[in-house]
């Protein structure tokens, strides 16, 4: 059978990013009321919520060095598996307790997604060509997170059965689809692993991460109740996520294009800053609408800055150390939301800016260190280091 070419292994990898995600989060923002009904007391309905993360802190950098052992294949069709399985333990009659060992199932399986798929698009395509196509599969990912949530207004908290129900078939969907798609694994198993190369590009792209991770979480706990506390009906809560990830899944081509012909550290360094001065805005803008357009106007940076984080992040790196680096980068993102999740609604009840400012001022001063990891700023090409780094790991696979 002949080899398929990157843009056909590449267009599956969306397909199959899409279908996982847009099933992921058809029941999610209803997910807290559905365990109120099982019984669960406000603190079980945390920790539920907070197993998801603490599975994928344990278990990414495990997976991520799997891939690179294993290959891409097999931990992305474990990871949609055991995915779907969880999903469809919520169709089951099990009481609240018995979810958060789901909820940590479906933890895993995500973080295997995440980091098979990103590693396996690092894999088969050049540096030149990789932040084009990370931007795609980030694209899909963000398409699917906008539609879940509207396909599951469909239905109500007493049938939300179905909406787990219908995860867990596309889950399993993506699965088959993983069974027929080759994802560039060009190794035996016998091979032994290259180590793990910490350049300053790799661990630059680690900082972001965590910054990234720290402005995540801030959003998870915070933005449904800064939008409430301003009196925002449940339609714009819905509407102002739709609207900050629709400019994303449009614009992702061209911060792809960016990050392969442009200046991608100082394109990912402003990134960073337009997080954070967004993130310290938000709490003083006291109009919904104005938040509603705000969050697209961070949209269109972000998403002109996050293919350059990725490219740097695999600058430079051979084959079999792509799993390691995004499985590095997404525990220490995971972590980092984790943590910024935890404490910015006590932050948030003692007032309502201080999560926000605080998290941003941190952002602001790892954008400052950025710099210095990245070397040559004004320089989106490859050091004549990383040239000769990324020949001898090519020698040795």
């Amino acid at each position: 059978m002949p080899t398929p070419s990157p843009t056909t292994t590449l267009n599956k990898l969306r397909l199959i990013v899409f279908i996982q995600w847009m099933g992921a989060t058809i029941g999610l923002p209803l997910l807290p009321l559905f365990l109120r009904q099982h019984g669960a007391n406000p603190a079980m309905v945390g920790i539920v919520m907070a197993s998801f993360f603490v599975a994928g802190l344990l278990t990414q950098f495990i997976l991520g060095h799997a891939s690179d052992r294993f290959g891409r294949r097999p931990i992305l069709i474990g990871g949609l598996a055991a995915y779907g399985f969880a999903s469809l333990l919520y169709v089951a009659p099990l009481s609240a307790p018995w979810f958060a060992i789901a909820r940590a199932i479906q933890g895993a399986g995500a973080g295997a997604i995440e980091v098979a798929s990103l590693a396996a698009v690092a894999a088969i395509f050049s540096e030149v060509e990789r932040g084009r196509a990370m931007s795609k599969i980030i694209a899909a990912q963000l398409l699917g997170f906008a539609l879940g949530p509207l396909i599951g207004s469909a239905f109500d908290v007493s049938h939300i059965r179905f909406a787990f129900l219908i995860a867990g078939m596309a889950s399993s969907i993506a699965a088959i689809f993983t069974l027929q798609s080759d994802l560039g694994d060009r190794f035996t198993h016998s091979d032994p692993l290259p180590p793990l190369q910490w350049t300053r590009q790799m661990v630059g792209a680690i900082i972001s991460a965590v910054t990234t991770g720290l402005m995540i979480g801030v959003y998870e706990t915070c933005w449904t109740m800064l939008m409430h506390a301003h009196h925002a009906s449940t339609l714009q809560i819905r509407l102002s996520w739709t609207m900050f990830c629709l400019p994303w899944v449009l614009l992702s081509p061209v911060g792809g294009w960016l990050a392969d012909h442009g200046p991608r550290r100082i394109i990912a360094i402003i990134g960073v800053v337009n997080g954070a001065g967004f993130l310290a805005l938000y709490p003083h803008i006291h109009s919904n609408v104005a938040l509603l357009f705000l969050g697209s106007c961070e949209s269109v940076f972000t998403s002109l800055s996050v293919p350059s984080v990725s490219s740097l992040l695999t600058q430079g790196a051979g084959t079999r150390e792509m799993g390691r680096r995004q499985g590095v980068s997404t525990t220490a993102n995971t972590a980092a939301l984790a943590a910024s999740a935890g404490v910015a609604g006590s932050l948030f009840a003692f007032n309502e800016a201080l999560p926000f400012t605080l998290v941003a001022v941190i952002a602001l001063l790892c954008s400052i260190s950025l710099f210095w990891f990245w070397g040559d700023a004004a320089s989106g090409r490859v050091s004549p280091h990383l040239r000769i780094t990324t020949k001898r790991t090519s020698g040795s696979r």
